[in-house]
């Protein structure tokens, strides 16, 4: 199963559709989570306040079930969405470890943002190697005057499904 997280509710969100789209159109199974819809509280060290076992039991099963991902998110001053640093974390710390849930899947980083994108599609690739996410080289990046092509979409797909296919 492909999992396509996307940060916000909006543009980026849209972008996550799409790419469900093209997954289910190539024969993948695919499922999309909006993250910010989850409504994890602010992760603190120590801190016992869980999010509500609902909306954590499903984060965890589907990234449990994804073979691999594709990440959604716009640049936020210059870095990744706190929603979606905060959601990491969470999922992080479930599991005896932290890289249990990302370790050795395959993910495709991918952004709509007001601005070009570079930067947080870079610490997003630095955040989720760091957590084992094997970070294909193709990004998806577009904004209001020049969205996502269809044919990234369809060539970061196919890319990922090689990926998806070398694991079994």
């Amino acid at each position: 199963m492909l999992l396509v997280c996307s940060a916000t509710p909006d543009n980026n969100l849209i972008l996550a559709q799409r790419v469900v789209d093209v997954a289910q159109a190539q024969g993948f199974s695919s499922e999309c989570l909006e993250l910010s819809s989850l409504e994890f509280p602010l992760y603190g060290s120590g801190d016992e306040r869980k999010p509500t076992p609902e909306h954590l039991n499903r984060c965890v099963d589907a990234f449990r079930r994804a073979q691999g991902f594709v990440f959604c998110a716009p640049e936020y001053n210059g870095s990744i969405p706190p929603v979606f640093t905060n959601a990491i974390t969470w999922l992080s710390v479930e599991t005896d470890d932290f890289r249990a849930l990302f370790n050795d899947k395959p993910g495709v980083i991918a952004t709509h943002s007001g601005g070009g994108g570079q930067k947080v599609l870079i610490s997003m690739r630095i955040h989720l190697s760091h957590l084992g996410v094997n970070v294909l080289g193709r990004e998806l990046a577009g904004n209001n005057q020049k969205p996502v092509a269809d044919a990234s979409i369809n060539d970061a797909v196919s890319r990922l499904g090689k990926q998806l296919s070398f694991r079994g």
